[in-house]
């Protein structure tokens, strides 16, 4: 048995070596990781060394969101079998703090997230888990899906975060893996009227597929008037940024109607964004912000076993030998990688 893991050296760097492989402790289980998705915040921290107040400090492994089958169980572990898919739910939490004891233990201070500086993520063969982290895959799903369990489960807490319900308008700025997932989501609960913004055809032509009412090309149109003519000046409800972009974060005020919720999701490499809050004083708009998820595994797995498709987000599948690469057209094939994903 080996375990071989990719550790960022460097910025825009990746090196592959081999690692021991981790004993499940009391109530852990070992899990063979078949697949981690990239995500925006992997791209971050490969990139820029940081993702908002978060900064890479020496070597560092990236990779968050996996799904893989469990291979052997720790003392103690009666919920899970030898040989049962699942998808690793990436947050371990104190349990003990008001956050965790409330049920927002995503905001939990102590929480011990993988690939969040400085806890070390999951590009490896095999990781050692905590098996009340691990949700068991019904046999329709693959490890695959169960990879992008997690950023579908980002767009179910933002679509949640907005209150998004029966018949709603919405508008989606970005439509990168998040912003799809939030699209997926917003479906799910009801939206009737939703409209994406990118700057990469490829993107919203997805974005279309997946169910969009209309797509805007930032490159091509003006976003503020293409809303204002369809929305006869009245502006959208429901606002997401999924972006992260200082660009999209700024037109938000703009875009909401009176009354209206902008949720943030996208987290911008800086943390400091020009805002115009003499707009969200004017029209009284709620903003809401997206911290990763909260007892959403569960909900997101059945959705996705009943026929929500994730799986079509992911574009682009790489070998474990050419996470370089992966890395790379993550970061130069913004137009065609929508989502990458990296087989292990």
């Amino acid at each position: 048995m080996k375990n071989r893991a990719a550790y960022m050296v460097e910025l825009n760097k990746m090196e592959i070596r081999e690692v021991p492989v981790p004993e499940p402790k009391e109530g852990e289980v070992l899990i063979r990781v078949e697949y981690v998705g990239i995500c925006g915040s992997d791209v971050h921290y490969f990139h820029d060394g940081r993702c908002g107040d978060f900064v890479v400090d020496g070597e560092f492994m990236l990779g968050h969101e996996a799904g893989g089958v469990v291979e052997k169980l720790g003392p103690g572990v009666t919920s899970l079998a030898v040989g049962d898919k699942v998808a690793l739910e990436p947050g371990i939490t104190c349990g003990q703090c008001e956050f965790c004891k409330s049920g927002r233990y995503n905001l939990c201070p102590d929480v011990q997230f993988l690939a969040t500086p400085p806890v070390q993520g999951c590009y490896e063969n095999y990781i050692a888990f905590p098996a009340n982290m691990c949700f068991k895959l019904p046999d329709s799903m693959s490890t695959k899906e169960g990879a992008l369990i997690e950023p579908f489960a980002v767009g179910l807490h933002a679509a949640h975060q907005g209150g998004v319900g029966m018949g709603d308008q919405v508008i989606i700025l970005g439509s990168g893996c998040i912003g799809l997932m939030t699209l997926l989501a917003c479906k799910a609960c009801g939206a009737t009227d939703i409209t994406v913004v990118d700057m990469a055809q490829k993107r919203l032509d997805f974005a279309m597929k997946l169910g969009a009412t209309r797509v805007i090309n930032a490159k091509e149109k003006d976003v503020l008037k293409e809303v204002a003519a369809f929305t006869n000046g009245a502006g959208i409800d429901k606002v997401f940024e999924t972006a992260g972009s200082p660009v999209t974060i700024a037109q938000t005020p703009h875009l909401v109607k009176i009354g209206g919720t902008i949720t943030l999701v996208g987290m911008s490499a800086n943390p400091e964004i020009t805002f115009n809050f003499g707009q969200i004083m004017a029209k009284e708009a709620t903003i809401k912000s997206v911290f990763r998820y909260r007892n959403l595994y569960a909900k997101a797995i059945a959705a996705v076993a009943n026929g929500i498709d994730i799986g079509t987000v992911a574009t682009h599948e790489f070998a474990f030998d050419d996470i370089q690469a992966a890395f790379e057209a993550a970061i130069n094939d913004k137009e065609n990688v929508v989502k990458a994903v990296i087989k292990l």
